[in-house]
């Protein structure tokens, strides 16, 4: 696209950008165009179009933080232009990559000592946090196998199916047999008893959910721990445990201190865990953290001189943005264990307001835990005349992302609405999306009325019986007045 050149100085900086010839062109789509525009103008025009997204914080569907502190905010803009990766220009800020990594290794119980260093490392997100944690499994079981000079062509990973597809994309790009424990109607997490069963000698790891993102619900990771120690006592194997903890892992130390899932259990190695997502961090930043030192193999540890000084790394990206590293340690010096908890237990509670209000509308399943993330999944009694897609769709005209789903195969005939509780996520919200799920169920319900046919035979053979004569008119107004009156006791409940 060719932009025409202005005819004046003055023709630049135009009272308003949507008198200017700037707004009267598409902008470029395909190409870059051959002409400057004012930085009004493409401010402008970019601006607008972004007003077509969804409101972050109406986007039930994501667990990722939309909202921080100004402070933070102010923070984060100050860093934006530091590369993490320049280690050495950057002292303060690899040193508080650091204090992250420690605080976080601790919360977890890692095998360290009160001065000691724990390992770990900022990532890109939980996806890259997963990479790196299995990219160590493999290795040192490969290892191992070499030593004993055994095959170690041929490693497998065990899961559940409800498993996020990071998990996926790691077998298939690091060549790893990915063997899922499915899932099943009223049971939607990873059954431990059934992932011991498919834990052979090239079974790299069992990894774990510490919040499945279909329902929320934590995966008993304490059983599966004593049920691989039987085994591996048996055997004579040592298969290790992998916690995603991505959107569990802020929420469990701070509501539920006394759950055994973490370093407490002698096989968990490694953890991972979403900065950007109950760490209260924007989209970024993830973290993975090592029992011990030992459990990181060396020889996936580069050694880099790069601008001047020796930098050990181990990572998936090499350039980095700061400002989500420096975001996370805001927020853990800022909120402290009382700030967390305090965040957390008002997002369970909120939780709470909303399954019961659902639950009250007697038109729904519940899905999900009281003792997990709190996320409220939800699926319908009756899907006779309309589906959860449908009311998912109808909540977007009231400005709510509410998703609807399938659950994993075996369980994927039931589908599922999922509303993610986070920390911006006020009381006042929470009812308003009642009001607002009441009033779609209410439009729906007026738009596909019950089908009557069946009954209106049924009612019509009982009084003909009886001798009293009754149309079909009358028995369909009497089925519409009692729906009426189912909904105004939900609407008034």
């Amino acid at each position: 696209m060719v932009f025409p050149k202005p005819s004046s100085e003055s023709d630049l900086f135009l009272c308003s950008n949507f008198a200017s010839r700037y707004a009267r062109d598409s902008l470029p789509r395909f190409s870059m165009p051959e002409n400057s525009m004012p930085k009004e103008a493409a401010y402008q025009n970019i601006h607008d179009e972004l007003q077509l997204d969804a409101i972050p914080k109406l986007n039930l569907a994501s667990f990722v933080t939309t909202s921080m502190e100004e402070e933070c905010n102010k923070l984060i803009m100050e860093s934006i232009n530091k590369n993490y990766v320049d280690m050495d220009e950057y002292p303060a800020t690899t040193d508080l990559h650091n204090r992250c990594v420690n605080m976080i290794a601790r919360m977890f119980h890692a095998e360290i000592g009160e001065n000691e260093n724990a390992t770990g490392a900022g990532t890109v997100g939980s996806s890259e946090a997963i990479m790196l944690a299995g990219l160590a499994f493999k290795k040192k079981w490969q290892n191992k196998r070499k030593a004993e000079g055994k095959p170690y062509d041929k490693p497998n990973l065990v899961t559940g199916s409800n498993v996020q597809v990071c998990w996926e994309k790691f077998a298939r790009y690091f060549e790893v047999e990915l063997r899922e424990v499915e899932v099943r109607e009223g049971y939607y997490v990873m059954d431990p008893a059934k992932a011991v069963e498919l834990v052979d000698e090239n079974t790299i790891c069992v990894a774990a959910i510490l919040g499945s993102t279909y329902n929320g619900e934590f995966e008993d990771v304490k059983l599966l721990n004593d049920l691989l120690l039987e085994k591996n006592k048996q055997t004579g194997w040592d298969t290790p445990i992998h916690v995603d903890a991505a959107s569990g892992g802020f929420i469990a130390p701070f509501l539920y201190p006394e759950l055994e899932w973490d370093f407490r259990l002698p096989l968990v190695k490694s953890i991972n865990v979403s900065g950007h997502k109950y760490g209260l961090v924007y989209a970024g930043i993830g973290w993975v953290i090592w029992r011990t030192k030992d459990d990181l193999p060396e020889d996936l540890v580069f050694h880099i001189n790069y601008l001047g000084a020796d930098q050990p790394t181990f990572t998936l990206n090499f350039s980095k943005g700061s400002s989500q590293i420096i975001a996370q340690y805001y927020q853990l010096i800022r909120l402290g264990h009382e700030g967390y908890r305090s965040i957390m237990e008002n997002c369970r509670d909120n939780a709470m307001v909303l399954k019961e209000s659902l639950e009250k509308s007697g038109h729904f399943n519940i899905l999900s835990k009281d003792n997990g993330v709190p996320v409220v999944a939800f699926s319908l009694k009756d899907r006779s005349q309309y589906d959860e897609y449908k009311i998912s769709e109808m909540l977007r005209r009231h400005g709510w992302i509410v998703p609807a789903y399938p659950m994993p195969p075996a369980a994927q005939h039931i589908n599922v609405l999922r509303v993610v509780i986070r920390a911006e996520f006020s009381r006042t919200l929470a009812e308003r999306l009642v009001f607002d799920i009441y009033n779609v169920l209410h439009e729906l319900e007026k738009l596909h009325p019950p089908k009557v046919t069946n009954f209106i035979k049924e009612e019509n053979k009982a009084l003909v019986e009886t001798g009293v004569k009754k149309t079909a008119l009358d028995a369909h107004r009497e089925i519409i007045a009692q729906e009426s009156n189912k909904r105004q006791k939900i609407m008034a409940a």
